[in-house]
């Protein structure tokens, strides 16, 4: 058992197989994924998958990289989005400071009119922050109360830890994990076991053994592995756990509506 709750399967790496890639992670034991978006029509792609899968759900939002480029009514066409049952966050969203492909007052506005969608619908939000720690901690801490959320494939540093544990939200890590150079692992230990999530942000990132091609939904068990062997816990129970967390934080029913 495990959950992706993260990954770009509306990407164009998967234009050839996408439906094998689906059925290797549902034979791989996946019990579900979260087709994330970048723009407003990512989105309606990705709920077309989550329309014809009951084991694959989605999100809408506006990526940082895009802010710059973000045509007019792009919010409008995001909440319009959030009203579907099969989308369940907002995002992915929040500041990109390390490549920097959008200016970053923009970044910094996109960001904050996503904010007041989540507040709107109520869904958690998913957050991307690069080299942005100081930037995103200040946003942490001067959200409206009750804003949920989750701070995506976590490389941050302890201050942005601690903001974001100190807001209630999830932390969710990747296959950098299992990377040699990987140095978070007293940060992951640091996460409470209700509040941590496992993902791929596949295409990209694929864990050992597989670093350096295409990832894919199927990894995050190696993924979940990795976690639950830094953490000191069974991977059974861990991958169990994550799964849960994965529903709840998304609103998703115990079962998942799986077929």
């Amino acid at each position: 058992m495990s959950f992706d709750s993260h990954c770009h399967i509306t990407s164009d790496a998967f234009d050839e197989d996408r439906q094998e890639v689906l059925r290797r992670a549902w034979s791989a034991g996946v019990q579900g994924v979260v087709a994330i978006s970048s723009t407003p029509d990512d989105a309606r792609n990705a709920l077309r998958l989550a329309e014809a899968d009951p084991r694959v759900w989605c999100t809408a939002g506006l990526h940082p990289h895009e802010a710059g480029e973000a045509r007019k009514g792009w919010d409008l066409e995001v909440g319009e989005l959030l009203t579907h049952p099969r989308v369940v966050a907002v995002g992915e969203c929040g500041l990109d400071f390390h490549y920097d492909f959008a200016p970053r007052a923009s970044q910094v506005e996109v960001l904050e009119r996503q904010v007041a969608l989540a507040e709107r619908y109520d869904l958690p939000l998913v957050i991307h922050s690069r080299s942005a720690d100081s930037e995103m901690c200040s946003v942490l801490r001067g959200l409206p109360p009750g804003i949920r959320g989750v701070l995506h494939c976590f490389t941050g540093g302890d201050e942005l830890l601690d903001a974001g544990l100190e807001a209630g939200w999830y932390v969710s890590f990747s296959g950098i994990v299992t990377f040699s150079r990987f140095d978070g692992m007293d940060q992951v230990r640091r996460v409470p076991e209700e509040r941590i999530l496992v993902e791929t942000d596949a295409p990209y990132l694929a864990p050992v053994p597989h670093r350096g091609h295409r990832n894919e939904p199927a990894f995050v068990t190696l993924t979940s592995r990795r976690v639950a062997e830094i953490r000191g816990e069974d991977p059974g129970e861990f991958s169990r756990r994550v799964t849960e967390n994965a529903r709840a934080f998304y609103g998703l029913e115990p079962t998942g509506g799986a077929a």
